[in-house]
């Protein structure tokens, strides 16, 4: 008999894996779509987010504050990553931008290993979020997840409103369709791409300010996030925020709830042996057989930027 309330639980666990992975992938389509520069780091400053938020924690006693006191410092660090190497590599071919963003991740990592130690940082939370709600009769999640779920869906409403009714989103779906025109019209790319790349490092820096309480902060943290990152830009469409949003929910509900369920549902037609062994394997491969669904079916994503 189907457990509902084991039900709820791994999508609300779906969504707060989604969200997370909405701000990591919003910034990253960003960046893409609009300066059309692949930048393998992204991950890093995901990262660097995470050890600021620990440190800053650590000082002040508090996670909220240093959340606040964290994403000015990302934004510099975002700032200074453009302003240093990325935009020397506008003009230059995506192997270039590959070769020069993974020695980038290189860097991150062995700065933070020199500031901070080899070890993982525990970001502790404060005891009104370290506590399990009750959100319906016997069930219960814990308040920080539903935090992170809140968190994400006020973002996503946040780049929508900035995206599509107001003056720098315009410029940002301008450059997006045609940096060229955008600069003969007299707007400052150079500082239109500084801001979207510092927008994009916060968002990042966020995510991994969120992530850190549950899985703490630790070297190489962004490596292996990117990649689903950049699966969900493929499969929402690259430069598209709606696309970063749906693409981002569906790999979220789709891994955790392969993983929790895919055993269960295989053992309706396999021995047991049998099912648990292949269902990590398939529930691992779930998101890129979707990705390589919809690229088969529409290649240019579910939600490509429409072209103004």
């Amino acid at each position: 008999m189907m457990d509902w309330g084991l039900v709820l639980t791994q999508v609300l666990n779906g969504l707060q894996l989604g969200v997370l992975l909405f701000l990591l992938a919003s910034g990253l389509t960003l960046v893409f779509g609009i300066m059309d520069f692949i930048n393998l780091a992204h991950g890093s400053l995901y990262m660097v987010g995470a050890f600021f938020c620990a440190t800053l924690t650590a000082l002040t006693g508090s996670f909220l504050l240093a959340i606040v006191l964290a994403l000015p410092l990302v934004a510099l660090v975002g700032l200074a990553v453009e302003f240093i190497v990325v935009r020397r590599l506008y003009h230059r071919d995506h192997l270039d931008h590959v070769l020069a963003t993974f020695g980038l991740i290189l860097f991150f990592d062995t700065l933070v290993h020199m500031v901070w130690g080899p070890e993982g940082i525990a970001v502790p939370l404060p005891t009104w979020l370290d506590a399990p709600v009750e959100i319906l009769p016997g069930i219960t999640f814990p308040a920080f997840r539903l935090l992170i779920i809140a968190v994400g869906l006020s973002i996503a409403g946040g780049l929508y409103f900035i995206v599509n009714h107001t003056r720098l989103g315009m410029r940002i779906r301008a450059g997006a369709s045609n940096r060229t025109m955008v600069g003969a019209l007299g707007i400052d790319i150079r500082t239109l791409f500084s801001l979207v790349f510092a927008l994009g490092a916060v968002l990042a820096g966020l995510a991994g300010m969120m992530i850190a309480p549950i899985t703490e902060a630790s070297i190489g943290m962004g490596n292996e996030i990117i990649i689903l990152a950049f699966v969900v830009i493929i499969i929402g469409g690259i430069g598209s925020v709606k696309g970063a949003f749906v693409g981002a929910l569906l790999v979220g509900l789709i891994d955790t709830m392969g993983r929790s369920f895919l055993d269960g549902i295989f053992k309706l037609f396999m021995s047991d042996q049998n099912a648990e062994t292949s269902a990590p394997a398939i529930s691992a491969m779930l998101i890129y057989i979707l990705m390589a669904v919809i690229l088969a079916i529409r290649p240019q994503g579910l939600f490509p930027p429409k072209l103004r």
